[in-house]
């Protein structure tokens, strides 16, 4: 049965290492259940099955990217309104604008040097969605 004070953070990247830091560096702020897609057909299965109460989009990927993965989650009843926090190498204020024009709620350029401001965005897109709670207390040797 799940928990349903635990928030569900899915983790969309192509790359295995970004995946794992990004994991590693959630289990750290707080007690989310983690999904993960390799992509952006992924991320629509995983979730339309688990409904995330956030997404972590890498926008550059194989098969389907995070822009039009974004755009297909939109027009979803359930991922009107899904945080999607776009986490990308594309940092010109041109990707930024994008994602946010295709519905990202928010933008963070990598290489990530400070995972606090992912526990801080975390928290501001809950709290505003309405899905606040335990969400990421950011701590300072995150």
């Amino acid at each position: 049965m799940e928990n349903p004070t635990v928030r569900k953070i899915l983790v969309v990247d192509d790359n295995p290492d970004n995946q794992d830091i990004l994991i590693f560096r959630l289990r750290r702020m707080g007690n989310f259940e983690l999904l993960v897609a390799s992509n952006g057909k992924e991320a629509l299965e995983v979730a339309a099955r688990a409904r995330p109460d956030l997404i972590l989009m890498d926008l550059r990927m194989p098969v389907m990217d995070g822009y039009e993965a974004t755009l297909l989650l939109r027009q979803t009843e359930w991922g009107k309104n899904l945080p999607i926090i776009a986490v990308t190498a594309g940092s010109t204020e041109e990707h930024r604008e994008k994602a946010l024009r295709v519905g990202c709620s928010d933008f963070i350029a990598k290489p990530i040097i400070y995972y606090s401001i992912i526990g801080k965005k975390i928290q501001e897109l809950f709290a505003a969605s309405g899905r606040a709670a335990e969400a990421a207390q950011p701590r300072a040797d995150t």
